[in-house]
């Protein structure tokens, strides 16, 4: 899934109240603090880039971000850190250079995850940590879950999320074990959004952001209002409240 057409600002609409609590629950499942030097790979607008600021400081935090609307949205946003344009599968940095690598919701969209998560071990110094988080979409847990149980019902042959890499119990710790990271530690992160009616969970739905996004844009105004009336179903009238979980992963480089 590309992301390189979609806007920071839908982005954020879509997915900013998820990724910024989740950040600090992953940062602390990646035990972030003291005097290190961090990456965030796939950083997008900077959720979690700037929670590693906040706990680290600018000037020993790095970020890549390979779609030109979210690397630039992160350099508005944190103009004291380096924000490369770049894929996890080609870091451009050299042999060891940092002592935590991070990549929150990314490893499901790389084009291989086994090299992406190569290259994070390669750029981390001996005994350093390598860290990842996705939703748990295998489980029905992640944020747009609730759509896509509503698709399903409606049309059987909607793809979903599911089947993306690590979002199953499990694949993820696999993932790590098959770019050779030892000492693994497993987590569930859990964070919990709380919207004022169904309109505010859906809007976001509607602004073409991630698989979920894409789907409902996909679909000819028919089809869009009848999944629409079908979560409203599901959900009713508000407020709405989205529990949604992610694998986390850590291991030494």
């Amino acid at each position: 899934m590309s992301f390189q057409a979609t806007g920071a600002d839908a982005y954020r609409s879509f997915m900013g109240p998820y990724a910024e609590p989740l950040a600090v629950l992953f940062a602390d499942h990646a035990r972030v603090g003291g005097r290190q030097r961090a990456l965030d790979v796939g950083s997008g607008p900077g959720a979690l880039t700037e929670l590693l600021v906040s706990r680290l400081g600018a000037e020993a935090v790095c970020a890549v971000e390979p779609a030109p609307a979210f690397a630039a949205a992160a350099r508005e946003r944190l103009p004291g850190v380096g924000v490369t344009r770049a894929a996890a599968e080609h870091l451009p940095f050299t042999d060891r250079v940092f002592d935590v690598v991070a990549a929150q919701q990314v490893v499901h969209f790389m084009a291989d995850p086994v090299a992406g998560l190569h290259e994070m071990r390669r750029v981390t110094r001996s005994g350093g940590t390598v860290a990842a988080c996705v939703w748990d979409y295998g489980g029905d847990r992640g944020p747009a879950s609730a759509l896509w149980r509503a698709a399903r019902e409606l049309d059987p042959s909607a793809a979903g999320e599911s089947d993306l890499a690590g979002v199953r119990q499990g694949h993820l710790l696999t993932l790590f074990a098959e770019a050779a990271l030892t000492d693994l530690r497993v987590d569930t992160l859990t964070v919990t959004v709380r919207y004022p009616s169904f309109e505010h969970w859906w809007e976001p739905l509607t602004l073409g952001v991630g698989p979920a996004g894409a789907y409902v844009a996909s679909l000819d105004a028919g089809p869009r209002a009848e999944l629409r009336e079908h979560c409203l179903t599901l959900l009713a009238a508000g407020p709405v409240e989205i529990a949604a979980s992610a694998w986390a992963v850590a291991g030494r480089a």
